[in-house]
């Protein structure tokens, strides 16, 4: 597990990392692709995501926003990514709010491969039938802790699990990995769960799932914490953060880690 080992490789490589992702954080998490050092394609027009997915080195997933041409959409590009042997992510957001949203990522996990799914504590408790409270988009609580639920995630829907809080965990049904690396300040900020997401796609094209959801959530973490030296609030934090995600050293990367 080396997280700057990995930022090198895709750093080098620049993969084109396709996103199916909502209007609201399609330029943040544009900004923060490129930022890292991959290239973002934001399609979602069913008549060119088949062919889309097959240029690109990762798939993500994001169900911020819904209307059934979207899922149609997810559906048809996950189809096309796995007979590609493109990893997909999976960003569920919202699930546990309404069903429309829990339905779909079910029935998105029914019929793609997902390599990894990333989503807050309350969503992906949700999708594996423990209690929680989603409000909107955001996790309130959940009857179990993060840990447990990466683990239950990954066992029960054959994914790697990255769930995302105060304390990041990644599961792979086995391995259990707890990442403390960030700040609050990224709480503050609409769109950060997303752009973890996305980050995670630009890890996943040059890395197995596991090592690669765990060094997302590093390197997110890391950019994190430095663009919160010199924030004043949410606004500077904001700008910061994109200065810091094309900042970030692989070379110190593996030492700033906070993993156990």
């Amino acid at each position: 597990m080396n997280p700057g080992a990995s930022l090198r490789l895709m750093r080098e490589r620049k993969p084109l990392v396709h996103q199916i992702t909502n209007y609201v954080v399609m330029n943040e998490t544009a900004n923060a692709t490129l930022a890292l050092g991959a290239l973002p394609v934001m399609a979602h027009a069913r008549e060119e995501v088949a062919e889309m997915v097959r240029l690109a080195g990762a798939l993500v997933l994001n169900i911020g926003t819904l209307s059934p041409h979207w899922v149609e959409a997810m559906l048809i590009a996950g189809a096309s990514a796995n007979e590609a042997g493109v990893p997909v992510v999976l960003d569920p957001v919202g699930v546990g709010a309404t069903s429309f949203r829990t339905d779909t990522a079910r029935r998105i996990l029914d019929v793609v491969d997902v390599a990894v799914l990333r989503g807050n504590a309350g969503e992906v408790a949700t999708l594996v039938g423990v209690e929680a409270e989603v409000r909107g988009v955001e996790s309130i609580a959940t009857g179990d802790d993060a840990a447990a639920i990466a683990r239950a995630a990954a066992s029960t829907l054959g994914v790697v699990a990255s769930v995302t809080g105060p304390v990041d965990h990644v599961s792979d049904g086995t391995r259990v990995a707890a990442i403390a690396n960030g700040h609050p300040l990224l709480a503050s900020v609409t769109g950060t769960g997303c752009m973890s997401s996305a980050l995670t796609g630009c890890f996943l094209a040059v890395d197995e799932p596991f090592d690669a959801a765990v060094a997302a959530l590093v390197a997110f973490g890391v950019a994190g914490e430095d663009a919160a030296r010199d924030a004043n609030g949410p606004g500077s934090f904001h700008v910061a953060l994109y200065d810091a995600l094309a900042a970030l050293d692989p070379e110190s990367l593996d030492g700033r880690a906070r993993v156990t």
